[in-house]
């Protein structure tokens, strides 16, 4: 299952509000690595308030994320994600993400290219889905993010360390 959470949030500064974000998300302890937009076969996308995949502090978060920042006051930031699935009962799909100062304009965007996407593979595809969310500054900088979680992957496991990586390590260490 992907899980698409997404918030708002503010900080002193535009870094602080995306931090705060990943917070409130549940997401804040962890590296995220940026996916391109291909959802697997046998994918489920389930909106959520916040992941609950399960993670460890400081464990690899394979996810696909927009996330936009408005620090002026009176401006705003807007961010989303759209996806939709192929028809042939293979549950995969595609994602995109965009970013920018109006909801409006992020839908547009979303569509735009999620319609080219299809169009390019000759796949029946479903209805587009998407979740937008915005923010206005008023007095800290803002973010809107919306995060679609994969999964999550220890930092240090055999499968993604090399046994000779390792040992590399081991001896400097000692």
């Amino acid at each position: 299952m992907i899980e698409l959470a997404a918030t708002t949030a503010t900080g002193p500064t535009p870094l602080a509000a995306f931090d705060h974000a990943l917070r409130r998300i549940g997401v804040g302890d962890v590296n995220l690595v940026r996916l391109s937009s291909v959802i697997p076969p046998g994918s489920i996308v389930a909106q959520r308030d916040r992941v609950y995949t399960e993670h460890a502090w400081g464990d690899r978060l394979y996810c696909v994320w927009a996330m936009a920042e408005a620090k002026v006051p009176g401006t705003t930031a807007s961010a989303g994600i759209a996806w939709a699935f192929r028809q042939d009962g293979s549950d995969a799909g595609l994602f995109v993400e965009d970013e920018g100062s109006s909801p409006e304009a992020v839908e547009w965007t979303l569509t735009a290219t999620l319609e080219h996407m299809i169009a390019g593979r000759n796949i029946d595809f479903g209805p587009i889905e998407s979740r937008i969310v915005t923010a206005t500054c008023t007095d800290e900088p803002v973010c809107a993010l919306v995060l679609a979680s994969y999964q999550s992957a220890s930092w240090r496991s055999d499968a993604a360390v090399p046994a000779a990586a390792m040992a590399l390590t081991d001896r400097v260490m000692s």
